[in-house]
């Protein structure tokens, strides 16, 4: 059964990440911000500390880490920043399709690689016209003798111009929708690799996003994660397994747009009192914390059943939704606590609601999540 109480390793892991966020990101972050740039410093900084990659086993390298504890970790970093707990988080996505349908050669190889080196890796799904439509893309996987030709364009690769190896999935026939979706895995240097444009985003910017394209690639069978036309299992657990570190981002998110309302609207003063005593302010600040609550207890339940191995495309789609939306509406009412200030870059509310916008479209948009809702609980009986 479900415990939402954390033991002290987990407590542990928390203080660590949180002190890592005011130490190393929480001061950078407006500038890394405001300059859309790659912060190398700060994420080799979390790889040497092991807040990267937490979750590939201790066989390859890794921490072993529950799913629960990787986002324990991605909530303290998001408080921080978004955008550079995103790429952080990104390094995970990439290695799930590994870690699900990878070969013991592939998964000691490249799990291998990202534990013994700093690196970057990136997850490539999304495409021009097919991002919530995963079933839809036209990347192309085709048979050539013993192995395959790969051509393609893929959008919105979170990391991709900073990576050294890329994760995705193609099509070996775009007619046959999600039964000819494949899986792969190859280094950024394979021949006919490259990077496209870098997006200019209205939040989470220090997050690197960007085109990454195949001409002509040549893969091998070693190079295939899983069976051909096996791939969109691979895609959708992924995500299953994906989506609770998204709602554990939204709760940072909401957790920091609550301190800096309660800290502003104690010293803001109107009508001769501190704002923090007008009940319309009040009534925010309650709204935040219900939905930290919430999000938090329901990234908690949903990263406990990937963990147990309970059945949770449901749990992980409300945790994603429910905690993306309460985000955006926590952090627009940050803003409107600190009224016109808070419209200025003078103080970071409104960089948590540029950031907080992203966590409603990326992996799948809160109105995909309320479809996988819907028929979910359709299917029942």
């Amino acid at each position: 059964m479900f415990d939402p109480t954390f033991t002290e390793e987990q407590h542990a892991l928390v203080a660590t990440a949180r002190k890592f966020a005011a130490e190393h990101i929480i001061p950078v972050a407006a500038e890394y911000d405001e300059k859309g740039e790659h912060p190398d410093k700060v994420f080799e900084a979390a790889w040497e500390l092991g807040l990267m990659n937490v979750e590939v086993p201790e066989a390859y390298g890794g921490l072993g880490l529950s799913t629960l504890e990787g986002c324990l970790i991605a909530e303290q970093l998001a408080y921080g920043c978004a955008g550079i707990a995103t790429s952080i988080m990104c390094n995970h996505l990439a290695a799930l399709p590994l870690m699900i349908a990878g070969t013991e050669e592939q998964k000691t190889k490249y799990l291998g690689e990202m534990t013994e080196q700093y690196m970057f890796a990136s997850y490539c799904c999304s495409e021009p016209e097919a991002g919530s439509d995963v079933a839809g893309m036209r990347t192309r996987l085709e048979k050539d003798g013993d192995g395959w030709v790969l051509n393609g364009q893929k959008r919105w690769i979170t990391n991709g111009g900073h990576a050294s190896l890329y994760t995705g999935f193609a099509t070996v026939d775009a007619g046959l929708r999600h039964k000819g979706i494949t899986g792969f895995v190859l280094p950024r240097d394979t021949k006919g690799v490259s990077v496209g444009k870098k997006e200019n985003k209205m939040g989470q910017r220090a997050s690197n996003t960007v085109d990454v394209i195949f001409e002509d690639v040549r893969l091998s069978a070693d190079n295939i994660l899983g069976e051909p036309g096996k791939g969109f299992a691979i895609a959708m657990e992924t995500f299953d397994k994906s989506r609770p570190m998204i709602a554990a981002c939204a709760a940072g998110l909401i957790s920091r747009a609550l301190d800096e309302s309660v800290n502003y609207a104690k010293e803001r003063k109107t009508f001769g009192v501190p704002i923090a005593q007008h009940q319309a302010i009040q009534f925010m600040i309650a709204e935040m914390a219900m939905a930290y609550e919430a999000t938090q207890l329901l990234y908690s339940k949903a990263a406990w059943e990937v963990d147990n191995g309970v059945r949770r495309t449901n749990t992980s789609a409300i945790a994603k939704a429910l905690g993306a939306d309460m985000a955006m509406k926590a952090t627009t009412d940050a803003v409107q606590v600190f009224g016109g200030y808070g419209y200025t870059k003078e103080y970071p509310v409104e960089k948590l609601m540029r950031d907080a916008k992203l966590l409603q479209i990326y992996e799948g948009t809160s109105q995909i999540q309320r479809m996988v809702i819907a028929k979910n609980i359709l299917m029942r009986g």
